[in-house]
């Protein structure tokens, strides 16, 4: 008897349906799974060329493949705003070949609208405008996302996604996974900038450390013999490279003599300090020029002021034009007679301590900084040197050195402290060892110490 055809139970019809829907939930998870997996891969390799890459240019490469594949969208495309205001397409990247030639002709065509926008309005940022642009000339079956690259809360430029499929949906998470892209691009950018802003900074350094070689190079390595005086002399810089000057010239007029110079008793010498208005490169070069000019005019059978007389008018010129100017104090000592001869052009006074008399004096005499008139006069003066005399050269350094009060070490502590220097210290180089640490001392605790170029030279009379 013919058995009826299987016709499925109640029971067996629900069993089947209850299956389904559980294998379906399954691959639903094995699928998103899947797809956080690459989109945790894609960024994790972002993350690696974030740090490995050198060149920024091959990193920006890689920043609409990303963000295209993390959003599984069709394309992307990054602009960035250059220094002058425009606007620059970057990079594209675009799944279709043959779609890619049209969308770049699209892009390329709204940059140029933007350009020529901002020529016209001037609207910096260029985002609203070229937010329109790209809109526009991708047309609106487009779906097109962009956000903005920010650097140091500045608009840097903007990342666009797009996509032609009209089913495709801008969801808040695909959102998010453009911005991060976006700040990557971002980081990326600054540390390019820092690194080359570094390069920058380790030139200038180098350029500075030859800078300060060369200044080193041009003051006096030691202080020279000069019969029946001691000398000791330091110059400290408030940077790599100062403005203060200080020199001990031989003078032999008679150029056709065979023998050295610097060894001649009967030579006499300059001895000169100086202080450019300003520190750092700059005042460095003045000096440099300075000390130049001033070697040059010593050779000359010149008093000091008419020396000081033809290098202000020499100078004058090139300091007017890089608005500094020059104090100096120029003295030239014979050591046969003990005559120190002297012009000031508005330099800081050299003190002498009279050993006879236990006291000190400034010597100085009326005179304009150099560089100030073009036809500025100076006065001659000469003192005659004893035995056990002392005098100071230095620059307004010392008197300009501040604690953490305000109070500057002037010149009243400064004469103090010489002529106890003076009473007690056995040579020239403790009286400046002295004189140093009492400065020193007296700035101790202050936020800004050595704020300016500090010079000392000790000349005693044996």
């Amino acid at each position: 008897m013919p058995q009826p055809p299987f016709q499925p139970t109640d029971r067996t019809s629900s069993a089947a349906t209850d299956v389904n829907p559980v294998v379906a939930l399954k691959e639903l998870v094995a699928r998103l799974y899947r797809e956080q997996n690459k989109v945790q891969d894609l960024l994790s390799s972002l993350g690696f060329a974030l740090r490995s890459f050198n060149n920024l240019n091959q990193f920006l490469e890689l920043i609409p493949l990303m963000a295209t594949r993390v959003t599984d969208a069709d394309g992307g495309v990054l602009f960035l705003y250059k220094s002058n205001g425009q606007v620059s397409l970057e990079k594209l990247h675009c799944q279709d070949i043959h779609q890619r030639k049209q969308i770049r002709k699209a892009l390329e065509t709204a940059t140029s609208a933007v350009t020529t926008s901002l020529a016209t309005t001037q609207i910096v940022p260029a985002t609203a405008t070229l937010d329109a642009q790209v809109s526009h000339h991708l047309g609106s079956e487009i779906q097109l996302f962009g956000t903005t690259i920010l650097v140091k809360q500045a608009e840097r430029g903007r990342l666009y996604v797009f996509s032609s499929d009209r089913e495709y949906t801008w969801t808040e998470t695909r959102q998010k996974l453009v911005r991060l892209v976006a700040d990557q691009t971002a980081v990326a950018i600054e540390n390019d900038e820092l690194k080359v802003e570094l390069r920058k900074k380790e030139r200038l350094d180098r350029e500075l450390e030859i800078g300060a070689e060369i200044q080193l190079r041009l003051l006096p390595r030691q202080c020279p013999n000069i019969p029946g005086v001691s000398l000791a002399a330091r110059c400290q810089p408030a940077n790599r490279v100062g403005g203060d000057y200080y020199d001990f010239i031989p003078i032999d007029r008679n150029l056709d003599r065979a023998d050295d110079k610097n060894n001649n008793p009967d030579n006499c010498w300059g001895l000169v300090i100086g202080d450019v208005m300003g520190k750092g490169v700059p005042a460095g070069l003045i000096m440099t020029m300075t000390r130049g000019m001033l070697r040059a005019e010593a050779l000359n059978e010149h008093s000091p002021a008419r020396i000081l007389q033809h290098l202000n008018r020499v100078m004058y010129t090139d300091l007017e034009n890089s608005r500094r100017f020059v104090t100096l104090f120029y003295s030239e000592y014979n050591p046969q007679t003990r005559r120190l001869t002297y012009s000031n052009a508005a330099h800081n006074a050299p003190l002498l301590w009279q050993a006879a008399t236990k006291t000190v004096k400034p010597l100085d005499t009326f005179g304009m900084l150099i560089g100030l008139e073009a036809h500025s006069n100076y006065k001659d003066a000469q003192v005659q040197l004893e035995p056990g005399d002392t005098i100071i050269y230095y620059t307004d350094g010392f008197t300009d050195a501040a604690n953490q009060n305000g109070d500057r070490f002037d010149e009243e502590n400064l004469v103090r402290e010489f002529k106890f220097a003076c009473r007690h210290c056995q040579d020239p180089q403790a009286i400046l060892e002295y004189l140093f640490a009492q400065v020193h001392k007296f700035i101790s605790g202050a936020t800004n110490q050595n704020k300016d170029d500090m010079t000392l030279v000790v000349m005693r009379i044996n």
